[in-house]
């Protein structure tokens, strides 16, 4: 099942999309906070995005640029304004394909499904955690927070993986070593401690201070 997530203002052509795709079994979700759109983004990493250019606060311009910092997920402009320049300036901006409204649903629907159908029949999905406005993309191993990016090593994706996974609770030492030696041949205390502090200082370099605290005794823990 597909997760498509609307970024549209109007509450009756939102719902109406919402339920008009949900019909051919999507799973779909609307935007309610327009000032935190990645955080509804990251929570719910749609396969999909369906994009208003006006929106409050930040127009889809902007959004789409936001999210193509760290996702490569097919967007789609709805608008209105459907001239030249506004279809143009969506595809420079990262956009796949382009709605003109009103449309009929069907005409969207049957765009929706060639659309996921070409970007996702030879390639797989990502996977997105988000936390306190930072972003962790597990499939291709990047942290992404105010718009600056680092790429991380194996067994860093790792850490911060499940730690993000459970943030908010203490995950000890021994979970983490387990997880590494997954991939690693032999994972030690000393192993862990280094990269656990060249984890910190990469997410420090984006302006992430104690994003990681240590619970001495216990282990670590992003909260």
């Amino acid at each position: 099942m597909y997760r498509i997530l609307i970024v549209e203002d109007d509450a009756v052509i939102a719902s109406a999309m919402k339920k008009g795709l949900e019909v051919w079994g999507y799973e779909v979700e609307c935007v309610s906070d327009f000032k935190n759109v990645l955080s509804d983004f990251a929570r719910i990493d749609p396969q999909l995005v369906l994009l208003d250019i006006s929106l409050p606060f930040y127009n889809g311009y902007h959004w789409c640029g936001e999210i193509r910092k760290f996702s490569k997920v097919p967007i789609m402009f709805i608008s209105s304004a459907s001239d030249n320049m506004n279809i143009v300036m969506a595809m420079n901006m990262g956009g796949d394909d382009f709605i003109a409204k009103p449309f009929d649903l069907n005409v969207l629907t049957a765009k929706v499904q060639a659309l996921l159908r070409r970007t996702y029949d030879f390639a797989g999905t990502s996977s997105l955690l988000e936390h306190r406005g930072a972003i962790l993309n597990v499939s291709d191993g990047t942290f992404t927070y105010d718009g600056e990016k680092v790429e991380l090593s194996r067994n860093e994706l790792k850490i911060l993986q499940v730690l993000m996974e459970n943030s908010g609770k203490v995950v000890s030492r021994d979970t983490l070593m387990v997880k590494l030696w997954e991939t690693d041949s032999f994972v030690d205390e000393n192993t862990l401690s280094v990269n656990v502090n060249r984890l910190r200082r990469k997410l420090e370099s984006l302006g992430l201070t104690d994003f990681i605290t240590t619970r001495k005794g216990l282990g670590y823990l992003v909260e």
